[in-house]
């Protein structure tokens, strides 16, 4: 049934999606033509950004520490949308962890369905990341949030709206969030290994790939690891190709990017450099801990903020951040407009809330550690000298992050890179724990790409 459904969502793309009716208007440009529905149901894979819909556009949960006691009871006063719970919509989520695809799976029977759906079981927000947003873009499941009432996008970046526009030029959603990726480095091991913690001198030291891997041979003389994980710099490569992961044609082929960075996890295994951990592992969140030995890690703002909870626990000031070899992102929640929501006056509410209210905005950076994707917003942050990050041991990241995110490009995407990326460091992990030999490895991959994709064409042996 997962199979059929993904085979007919992929259909969708291609023809004409009869249930959602092409030939009709799905919502009204307007949102006065019809009455809004009552309830309004949006799709997500974790809870993070149900968090801030509550707290800054409803204004339902609480978010800030109003008498310093450790304990948030002040809400935020001006919430764009109290007036919807006032009026008595009802917010209702669908949470599905988005691992082996999961929530994609789930996203696309619910689309699939749209068309015949009452309409308070339509879908009317559905979030989406980079590495699959193009499969919802250039489909007849998503509709033009300009015709909505989204129109001013002066101020986010470029990348993310280009993300989330399609072959036709039709933008259909936003991103609440910009994500520059930066290095996340240990400032008492950077002392050691470099004889500085000075932001400005370290990137000097690793503004190359070259520099990286010489450092990371001094660092493993002196009983540190470069990384904590052979997959640790997978995204800063493969945010960098220079061709698809499969071509018009449903070629699959590696990119040299990607060709460079099993070579450099081969070595790093080899020479004891780097870990056989995974990216969400046991084992290489242990290195963020006291203890740890790992230099360098890789991430944007949510991730050293929420995913780094031993480095907070147990290292908090002992970090660092900078550029590193190359720009890159990391990940990023767009907000995309079902086709056939019955409530398009909320749906445009909520999206230009989060890309233009500048005191929702400003919210986030300080209340939540965000990086948001209002320029005016993120670049008041970025001058105020004020303003720092105890994590970060003062440094103000808001002031690298709007530096980095200059130089982000959104290339080379295809609605196959999530289950690529996830699937390579998958199989090829085997090979450097030895369980496999490479071309095993190759062979595995090839054989998940073909029951995953069928009609993708994987190179002959």
């Amino acid at each position: 049934m997962k199979k059929l459904l993904s085979l007919l969502l992929a259909l969708l793309m291609l023809v004409t999606l009869a249930a959602c009716g092409k030939g009709d208007d799905p919502a009204p440009a307007g949102g006065d033509e019809v009455a809004e529905g009552k309830v309004f149901n949006v799709y997500a894979w974790n809870t993070e950004f149900q968090g801030f819909f509550n707290k800054y556009y409803l204004g339902t949960e609480p978010c800030v520490d109003t008498d310093g006691d450790g304990v948030l009871d002040g809400y935020f006063e001006n919430a764009p949308g109290k007036h919807w719970v006032d009026e008595g919509v009802t917010f209702n989520w669908t949470i599905v962890p988005s691992d082996n695809g999961q929530y994609q799976e789930a996203l696309d029977a619910a689309l699939l369905a749209q068309g015949e759906a009452a309409a308070d079981e339509k879908v009317d927000l559905f979030l989406a990341e980079a590495d699959y947003i193009l499969k919802y873009v250039n489909s007849e499941v998503t509709q033009d949030v300009k015709a909505l009432g989204v129109n001013d996008m002066s101020q986010t970046y470029p990348y993310t709206v280009e993300a989330a526009t399609d072959t036709n030029g039709v933008t259909k959603g936003v991103s609440f969030q910009c994500c520059p990726s930066a290095l996340i480095y240990r400032r008492s091991i950077a002392k050691d290994v470099l004889g500085t913690d000075d932001p400005a001198e370290v990137q000097e030291l690793l503004n190359s790939w070259e520099k990286f891997d010489a450092v990371a041979e001094t660092a493993a003389a002196k009983g540190y690891l470069m990384t904590p994980s052979f997959a640790e710099t997978y995204r800063v490569f493969s945010n960098n190709t220079t061709s698809p992961w499969v071509d018009a044609d449903k070629n699959l082929s590696f990119d040299s990017a990607i060709t460079t960075w099993m070579t450099q996890a081969e070595k790093y295994i080899a020479n004891g450099y780097t870990l056989t951990e995974g990216i969400w592992d046991a084992g290489k969140n242990a290195e963020m801990g006291k203890d740890g030995k790992a230099l360098c890690f890789f991430g944007p703002a949510w991730y050293f903020n929420f995913c780094m909870g031993p480095a907070h626990d147990e290292a908090m000031g002992d970090w660092a951040i900078c550029e590193g070899p190359q720009a890159h992102f990391w990940g990023g929640t767009w907000l995309l407009a079902p086709a056939g929501s019955d409530n398009p006056t909320i749906l445009a509410e909520i999206m230009n809330t989060f890309i233009n209210n500048e005191e929702v905005c400003s919210a986030l950076i300080a209340n939540e550690s965000q990086f948001t994707n209002n320029q005016t917003v993120n670049n008041k942050f970025a001058a105020d000298p004020d303003y720092g990050s105890e994590f970060l041991g003062g440094q103000n990241d808001v002031a690298v992050f709007a530096e980095l995110a200059k130089n982000i490009k959104f290339q080379n995407n295809t609605i196959y890179d999530q289950y690529m990326n996830e699937g390579l460091q998958t199989y090829f992990v085997e090979y450097l724990k030895g369980t496999v030999t490479l071309d095993e490895a190759i062979q595995n991959f090839y054989k998940y790409v073909n029951e995953k994709f069928p009609a993708v064409n994987v190179p002959a042996e």
